[in-house]
């Protein structure tokens, strides 16, 4: 088999694979969308109506998915990973003279991450509880079942997830293959009893809609929007499958088979407008509603898949540019490294998604939350590629109005028309967004001030290094290599060590790691290693916001810079801070009070740069903020 062939082969699979995560948001958005734009807050049931809503569905798949997340923002890659902070880094890049840019980008960012934690939260209530709907269509006796067998649904898909993205997908798969097919079985079906709703893919209906509806047909966008939720996923889950994949499985089969279902629901309803009570169940035959309330159910907890495993990669991604204290990050795959599984984090969310299913109690109550937390993210999106598109692609300003501009507008348009939701329900992904983007500013801010307080208190290491040399402590054999964040200043554990042991070791190296604005570090900048005398070095380690930091790995590459680790030989210290809460400028005390709880619970150093414990010694150091 040619190699060629070896690479279609691939690419196949993993378009599957993409089919099996990414897509399963918004391949359970025809569970919900037209029921809520016929249902008790949408507009009456007319010919023009339907057709109306039908072309304003398939051009903002068009407009939103194909050509935004699709086409354009896919090519804002930061080396193969997507997401809203490796797009946020790649904005930073662009405007690297201008702090007060810097300042709004990055607060942009964290906001939009912040909103897709929220989405995270409310995509698997909504697709598991419209899911478990069908059994009231089914059998209204069983209305009272639904909200419990969602939870249960829940907790086992949360579950699932410690056994890693690829091994879901691998399972999922196959599931939303059958799913996409009865999608289109189901539509087609439907199309060729009433084929007059393939005039609503002429946008002259979309227009006309608006026309003829005026405010109420405005704030119908609220649920259309529906429809491209999960366009996001494209962009975030990019790193665990690859562009190529990614849009094959759009174009080719996702798209046709979600269209082809919304026009069946179109001509049901033309045929039967009592069916908008849940025109997606009732389109199936009465002897094929269970089979696919189960294939449903499946496709729901598979919708829930793209957008945690996206909010697995932003956390991870947010850690690392320090936004986020560490935490424990698991590797599920030991072919790509962007699958990954965060067990705090899963905890998180499955403790929100539960309450938010037993709090809203409906898919139509979660309907107001959902357009808020997707819409929000969507709009900061097309902010920062256009950005990203004049710093960093160098287009012209009139390419940038053009396309930069449709973005915008139809984004403001969907946002306008959830804010009245607002007091409805969506209020919930911003209150959620708050929180998180407070916790994220804080512990930013914080982490600024305890090395602001170091730097005041700490000597600087060159003059320390000469005074050494002018007055020799005791040397003792072996390397000792000190961690630190400021690598000019002497590090708190050797001050200490000398303080209470009087000794020095033979060989001593000032450590700092730093985190790039790029996924992976490129191997000429890994390390960097600066002589200082006496027998002391500055040693710098890079790493990619996308890579776990493996210290002892790095270290044992240094041989190639001239210097050379023994491991049974090095003595690795740890200057533990103990945060102190005051009232002093910098953070109101709650603030600080938030950081100090924080700090205490981040996951240790040590355990993140992966330090064996039998060669460390921690030093603790008390800083008030």
């Amino acid at each position: 088999m040619s190699s060629h062939d070896h690479g279609n082969k691939n690419l196949y699979a993993l378009a599957l694979g993409a089919i099996g995560v990414v897509y399963g948001d918004i391949g359970t958005s025809p569970l919900y969308t037209l029921k809520e734009a016929f249902g008790p807050h949408g507009v009456a049931i007319s010919h023009d109506n339907v057709l109306g809503v039908l072309s304003l569905i398939f051009w903002s798949l068009i407009v939103i998915v194909s050509i935004k997340y699709a086409t354009f923002i896919m090519s804002a890659d930061n080396k193969g990973e997507g997401g809203i902070m490796a797009l946020t880094t790649l904005a930073h890049r662009g405007v690297r003279s201008s702090a007060r840019a810097r300042w709004f980008i990055m607060v942009l960012g964290l906001f939009g991450a912040s909103l897709f934690f929220g989405d995270s939260v409310i995509t698997p209530a909504i697709s598991v509880l419209s899911a478990v709907e069908g059994l009231g269509v089914a059998t209204p006796a069983l209305n009272r079942y639904v909200v419990p067998i969602a939870v249960l649904v829940l907790i086992a898909l949360f579950a699932l997830q410690r056994s890693g993205t690829a091994r879901v997908a691998r399972v999922f798969a196959p599931i939303m293959v059958l799913w996409f097919l009865a999608l289109a079985v189901l539509g087609t079906v439907k199309i060729v009893q009433a084929p007059q709703v393939l005039e609503s893919l002429n946008p002259y209906y979309a227009v006309n809609f608006f026309v003829e509806n005026g405010r109420a047909g405005f704030f119908v966008l609220a649920a259309v929007v529906l429809a491209v939720t999960g366009a996001e996923a494209l962009y975030a889950d990019m790193g665990h499958f690859g562009k190529r994949p990614i849009r094959r499985a759009w174009f080719a089969f996702v798209l046709p088979a979600l269209m082809l279902n919304y026009l069946g629901q179109g001509a049901l309803l033309l045929e039967n407008p009592s069916a908008a009570v849940n025109p997606f169940y009732l389109l199936a035959p009465p002897m094929l509603l269970y089979p696919m309330i189960v294939l449903a159910t499946l496709a729901a907890v598979i919708a829930s898949q793209a957008v945690i495993s996206g909010a697995f990669s932003v956390t991870r991604q947010a850690i690392q540019l320090g936004y986020l204290p560490r935490m424990e990050v698991v590797h599920t795959s030991r072919e790509t490294m962007g699958q990954i599984y965060l067990p705090w984090l899963n905890r998180a969310l499955l403790v929100l998604t539960v309450a938010v299913v037993v709090g809203f109690q409906s898919s139509t109550n979660l309907a107001a939350a959902y357009g808020i937390a997707v819409v929000g993210t969507m709009a900061i999106d097309s902010v920062l590629v256009i950005i990203v598109a004049r710093r960093i692609w160098d287009w012209k300003r009139w390419h940038i109005a053009a396309l930069g501009g449709l973005f915008l507008v139809v984004d403001a348009a969907f946002l306008g028309a959830n804010l009245e939701k607002v007091e409805h329900g969506g209020w919930f992904p911003l209150v959620l967004g708050l929180v998180v983007f407070t916790v994220m500013t804080t512990w930013r801010r914080g982490r600024e001030l305890v090395i602001r307080e170091l730097k005041q208190g700490g000597l600087a290491l060159k003059p320390f290094i000469e005074s050494i040399a002018e007055h020799p402590p005791l040397r003792v054999p072996g390397q000792a290599v000190f961690l630190t964040a400021q690598p000019d200043a002497v590090p708190h554990a050797l001050l200490h060590n000398l303080k209470h042991n009087k000794v020095l070791h033979e060989q001593n190296i000032v450590l700092t790691v730093e985190w790039l604005e790029t996924p992976t570090a490129e191997p000429e900048e890994r390390i960097e290693l600066v002589p200082l005398g006496h027998d002391f070095h500055q040693l710098t380690l890079r790493y990619g916001f996308a890579e776990d930091p493996d210290v002892p790995d790095m270290l044992a590459k240094c041989e190639k810079v001239g210097l050379v680790f023994d491991m049974m030989d090095t003595t690795f210290f740890l200057s533990r801070e103990s945060i102190v809460a005051t009232d002093r400028p910098g953070m109101p005390l709650w603030r600080d009070r938030l950081f100090a709880f924080m700090q205490r619970n981040a996951l240790s150093a040590t355990a993140f740069f992966q330090i064996p414990g039998n060669r460390l010694i921690e030093l603790g150091t008390q800083v008030e903020i």
